[in-house]
């Protein structure tokens, strides 16, 4: 905006008398018939011999308007367009560097003066600049203003979802209490079984020689879990069915109708057992997908809640969106917040030059930089890496990347977001000009 200040210059000026070469700031060091004291205080000469062609200062102030002086400059006044510095040694080179012409009074060069015009191009360019900033400064408030109803929505989301897990979790409780409700009439049975048929048979290892003496009817009635067809009424006829259609056997007998009732109490036990592991199974897989679902979504959402998006939270709207920008080899696509890619655009694996790392501005813009980190290794080299510059701009676009220096990439992004209040530059039509 300093540049926006000095444009529109007035163009009935009072010209200021001093040597060739000096600014309007230095005139007060170079008064006519007194002695001259080099600006660096080296030495003191004669007046006259100031731009006398002849170098006598070190710092070569008492040549500004010859180039004489190696390490001299020459200020170009510029009437209508910028003032500006050049080096002593394009003095009457036979090349117009000054826009005024001035550099040139003694090369025989034909110049035009092109300042007026060129201030006038300027000047247009900075107020398309300064209408930008102002729209985009207005985007920018409505953006902070959807950034702000935004973030209430996801408190009140995050409060939603913390109820929502106490809610759960007494369900998951209250769950919990009829699985071991129900759990515990089959565990008091199995334990009243195998309490009833130890003596006789052996739980983990059951065969003829065990049986001490004969196998009744009475005897298997006492198994409810034996019940051939388990609808919970096991008869004397359904018991001698076990046994071959007596109402007892001796052991060698059994032995031939073991195998039948083995798998049958067998079965029953691992009826049991897998009846309990499908309950815990079922329990367990809930509570999982539980904490796993509300995990993610808790994150996610404090994550947005902390996360520093600007002072105001400009910059939120970029969360969770992606830009492209497409050249003659490749397709770069910027993920703010996240990472950037690079992927060819005939076809290849995409590479990562960076994920999210911090803001990386200056001090006093820190927001105009980020910096994306640990990308994709180079070969033999270090990590991809992507410092992202914003400017101001009514819409969201990348607009140029490139890659200064090995694995290192540089991307333009406009954005609204980044734009300031632009200054009320009320600038007079009568604004003095240092000729």
């Amino acid at each position: 905006w300093l540049l926006v200040c000095l444009l529109l210059k007035l163009f009935s000026a009072v010209e200021v008398q001093r040597p060739r070469g000096v600014p309007l700031s230095k005139r007060q060091f170079y008064e006519e018939g007194k002695p001259f004291t080099c600006l660096d205080g080296s030495r003191t000469i004669p007046f006259d011999r100031v731009n006398d062609d002849y170098c006598d200062c070190q710092d070569g102030s008492d040549e500004p308007g010859t180039a004489a002086c190696p390490n001299g400059s020459f200020h170009c006044t510029n009437a209508g367009f910028r003032p500006t510095f050049i080096p002593s040694s394009r003095i009457n080179d036979g090349i117009c560097d000054c826009c005024d012409t001035t550099d040139e009074y003694n090369s025989g060069a034909t110049c035009q003066n092109t300042c007026r015009e060129l201030g006038r191009k300027e000047r247009e360019s900075l107020q398309k600049m300064a209408e930008i900033a102002k729209e985009g400064f207005l985007l920018k408030q409505q953006l902070i203003h959807e950034a702000n109803r935004g973030l209430e929505d996801k408190k009140a989301k995050l409060g939603d979802v913390q109820g929502s897990k106490k809610d759960l979790e007494a369900k998951v409780e209250a769950l919990r209490t009829v699985k071991e409700a129900a759990e515990q009439p089959e565990r008091e049975a199995k334990e009243r079984h195998l309490k009833a048929w130890e003596g006789k048979l052996s739980f983990k290892s059951i065969s003829p020689s065990t049986v001490c003496n004969d196998v009744s009817v009475p005897e298997l009635l006492s198994h409810s879990e034996l019940d051939p067809d388990a609808d919970g009424s096991f008869t004397e006829a359904e018991a001698q069915g076990l046994l071959g259609g007596v109402d007892k056997v001796d052991t060698a007998a059994f032995e031939s109708i073991w195998s039948n009732v083995k798998e049958k109490y067998m079965s029953e036990v691992r009826h049991y057992t897998s009846f309990f592991f499908l309950i815990n199974s079922k329990f367990h897989v809930k509570f999982i997908l539980f904490n796993f679902g509300f995990g993610i979504c808790f994150r996610n959402l404090e994550k947005e809640i902390s996360f520093d998006f600007g002072p105001s939270s400009e910059f939120a709207y970029l969360y969770s969106q992606c830009y492209e920008l497409t050249t003659s080899e490749y397709i770069y696509r910027l993920c703010p917040f996240n990472r950037v890619t690079q992927k060819p655009k005939f076809g290849g694996s995409e590479t990562n030059l960076g994920s999210w790392g911090k803001w990386a501005g200056p001090e006093d813009s820190i927001y105009s930089v980020m910096k994306y980190e640990h990308g994709t290794g180079c070969w033999q080299g270090p990590s991809r890496s992507t410092t992202v510059k914003l400017t101001c701009g009514k819409e969201t676009v990348v607009t140029s990347t490139s890659e200064p220096s090995r694995c290192e990439y540089l991307m333009e992004f406009t954005c609204p977001a980044i734009c300031q209040e632009p200054p009320n530059l009320e600038i007079s039509s009568h604004e003095h000009q240092e000729l």
